[in-house]
């Protein structure tokens, strides 16, 4: 895969000059926020990660090609095009031989990047078990990716509308660490906290870079999640959130929404109910988790 990827010249730059990179994902441009929210948040991104004195390396399939970095053009391509896939593991082989736009999800993102060499990358929150998967057996890629996939994935814990107790036995049993930053109760994006436990509690960058190069350097391949919650200005308070999630999961059901359809759909009807908190709240989160990205790949670029 690695002759498949079209580097930016700033990523192609940075990796010449050996400067921490961090990538992003693109389906919080293509799918997971309205425009133009999506475009300036995108941008902001690559801000934050730039003034820490990194590289950011937005990644997305773009007429069958594998980009890592995005240029503005194509970020705002990115953000109004209707026609761009959500890219996971399976999704790969098929946008790039039939030459379509794609937008790559944490699974997809975080494979292309461990080609790419790039260690470190920042996202929203992970997909993980769905509420209800005992009898619909859905579960995102995203959990085997962090099994298989040796980078480290800076994220809000996992998304709400997930079931966080069976995300994190299901992380235990694959043998992915799962560390709190600051904190010892599992993050749940929206709310600083779930009421799950996790042993793992790290708070500062260079501990945690510690952590990723001794476990790799041990052979010990796979994903770390580093679990960092959403700054407490922005945050919704847990029970709040769950009484909208629950209206959301309700009328999904109720519609039949299934699949890839059904995590774009609770968002968006989280985001009604909540009268635009929530998307104010993803914002927020999804800048704090490329700060801190930024922060441990460069630190794990200086060992």
């Amino acid at each position: 895969m690695q002759k498949m990827l079209h580097f930016s010249e700033e990523v192609q730059s940075a990796i010449q000059d050996n400067k921490p990179i961090v990538a992003l994902e693109s389906t919080i441009i293509a799918h997971g926020m309205p425009y133009p929210q999506n475009k300036e948040t995108a941008s902001s991104l690559s801000e934050i990660i730039r003034s820490e004195g990194a590289v950011p390396a937005t990644i997305a399939v773009l007429d069958g090609k594998i980009k890592v970095g995005l240029e503005e053009a194509e970020i705002e391509m990115l953000a109004t095009e209707e026609e761009v896939m959500k890219l996971s593991r399976r999704d790969l082989p098929y946008a790039i031989s039939e030459g379509k736009h794609g937008a790559t999800t944490v699974a997809a993102t975080m494979i292309i990047a461990e080609q790419a060499g790039i260690k470190v990358f920042a996202t929203g929150g992970i997909g993980g078990v769905h509420r209800g998967a005992e009898d619909n057996w859905d579960v995102s890629a995203d959990l085997t990716e962090l099994q298989r996939t040796s980078v480290a994935v800076v994220s809000a814990g996992a998304k709400a509308i997930l079931d966080i107790p069976a995300t994190l036995e299901y992380l235990e049993t694959m043998g992915v660490p799962v560390i709190g930053v600051g904190t010892h109760d599992f993050p749940s994006f929206y709310s600083r906290k779930s009421g799950q436990q996790i042993e793992l509690r790290m708070d500062e960058p260079d501990q945690i870079a510690r952590f990723l190069d001794t476990k790799w350097r041990m052979g010990l391949n796979g994903g770390v999640l580093i679990a960092n919650p959403i700054p407490a200005e922005n945050a919704i308070p847990f029970d709040a959130i769950e009484e909208a999630i629950q209206q959301s999961i309700d009328e999904a059901q109720f519609q039949g929404i299934k699949g890839k359809r059904l995590t774009p759909f609770l968002l968006s009807k989280i985001k009604t109910i909540t009268e635009g908190k929530s998307l104010a709240a993803n914002v927020a989160l999804v800048k704090n988790n490329a700060l801190l990205a930024a922060r441990i790949a460069t630190a794990l670029n200086g060992l």
